[in-house]
């Protein structure tokens, strides 16, 4: 993707670099994002911050921000945080304010992997960024991944999945709507909408 970003920085609005994904819970929003992380180095991706332990495999830092209940409470009274919310009825989640002004305002590609409520922040105070919803081929198949990571109690998916009936319902809110069949393909189909994005801002900047 290399030839789509150009050499001298273009004079595209800050707010119009942002795309905003969000879906329902176990959708792969986390490994599209990890995807385009690891092969598309010129996107920056916020790192939430959450309440909720690190699950195998997650690092502090890269995956999440894992902070105790004190200091999120903190990060909300001082406005550290662009949004917030409580997600599946039990941890909370929100994004550093902070780190993305900053990427926004060198001009970079920004991502924000966040949930439903979150996103709904987020257009309020960025209408003009790209929202994109990330669904499952079936429900089936959000049923199958789910029990299949293994990384919640019954009593937890079932509380996600219930979640997960009103996240589908709310696809209409977004702009575009990606279908992961595929983690690559849905991670490079995703990329190439913030390149096409970016063009359109330019061309009519």
């Amino acid at each position: 993707m290399s030839s789509t970003i150009a050499d001298a920085p273009e004079p595209i609005a800050p707010r119009s670099r942002l795309t905003v994904l969000a879906g329902p819970t176990a959708v792969g929003k986390g490994t599209v994002s990890a995807y385009v992380r690891d092969t598309h180095p010129e996107v920056w991706i916020s790192v939430s911050v959450t309440t909720r332990a690190a699950r195998p495999g997650e690092a502090d830092g890269v995956h999440y921000r894992f902070v105790d209940d004190t200091r999120f409470d903190e990060m909300i009274a001082a406005g550290e945080l662009l949004e917030w919310a409580v997600v599946h009825r039990t941890a909370r989640y929100g994004t550093p304010r902070q780190p993305v002004e900053e990427a926004l305002a060198q001009g970079r590609p920004c991502l924000l992997e966040i949930d439903l409520q979150g996103a709904r922040q987020v257009k309020e105070s960025m209408p003009d960024a790209l929202f994109v919803f990330l669904a499952p081929p079936s429900w089936e198949e959000l049923v199958r991944r789910l029990v299949g990571r293994g990384t919640e109690s019954e009593q937890e998916r079932t509380r996600r999945l219930e979640t997960a009936v009103e996240e589908l319902a709310a696809e209409k809110e977004f702009d575009v709507t990606l279908v992961n069949t595929e983690i690559h393909a849905a991670a490079d189909e995703l990329v190439a909408l913030m390149s096409s994005r970016r063009t359109t801002d330019s061309e009519s900047a």
